[in-house]
């Protein structure tokens, strides 16, 4: 079995929070809720969209009866407004491109729903790199249950997780596989309390740091 490197999307491959907040931002104006601030939303990135919209609503203090309205809202626009490819991190491309050059099975693994995950690749470009693709409905569980991870692996022996929060440090750390953490995403704790193998804040280092522990 070919070593494999599975990789989180948002705040790891790219910065996807304006795309969210504009999603988020046009389903509550046609709700007539409250407004949520660029900030506010990436702090509520990461454990999936469903947790993201429980959090919103909680911040602008409307009731939670409003959740399944504002996720089919925040969904249509998410998916109907194409992601910018300038969205994807300075140098991840190029990472990703020389990760298959040497022979690495890239793979996906994120709390983002399918259809968003499928959705932001294509239109960043990125589709072409993963064997596999796991999205936050894709199984039962999400983040920080390793279980996602474990299907983004298959079953590889020699495996690394790349990610960029405390929800990929635990995920790693509860499925016992080697972290590598990206420390330019939307971490909100500092580098040293989240458990990791390696980090980096430049792509150009990630294939040397993979060769290293793999």
């Amino acid at each position: 079995m070919n070593a494999t490197i599975a990789f989180d999307l948002d705040g790891t491959l790219i910065d996807s929070v304006g795309h969210i907040h504009h999603g988020v931002s046009q389903a509550l104006e046609e709700m007539d809720l409250p407004p949520i601030s660029r900030d506010d939303t990436q702090g509520f990135v990461g454990r999936g969209l469903p947790i993201l919209l429980q959090q919103v609503l909680d911040h602008i203090g409307a009731p939670q009866a409003h959740h399944a309205e504002l996720s089919r809202r925040t969904m249509e626009h998410y998916v109907g407004t194409p992601s910018d490819p300038a969205s994807v991190y300075p140098g991840a491309r190029d990472a990703l491109s020389a990760l298959k050059a040497q022979g690495y099975r890239l793979t996906l693994c994120t709390n983002k729903p399918i259809e968003a995950t499928r959705a932001a690749l294509r239109d960043t470009g990125l589709d072409g790199f993963f064997d596999i693709v796991v999205g936050g409905d894709s199984l039962s569980t999400r983040k920080p249950d390793p279980e996602m991870l474990f299907a983004a692996l298959d079953g590889a022996e020699n495996a690394l997780y790349v990610g960029d929060s405390e929800t990929d440090a635990e995920t790693a750390q509860r499925g016992k596989v080697a972290f590598l953490l990206y420390t330019e995403g939307y971490r909100k704790t500092p580098v040293e309390a989240l458990p990791h193998t390696a980090r980096f804040s430049d792509f150009t280092d990630l294939l040397a740091l993979v060769q290293r522990y793999l």
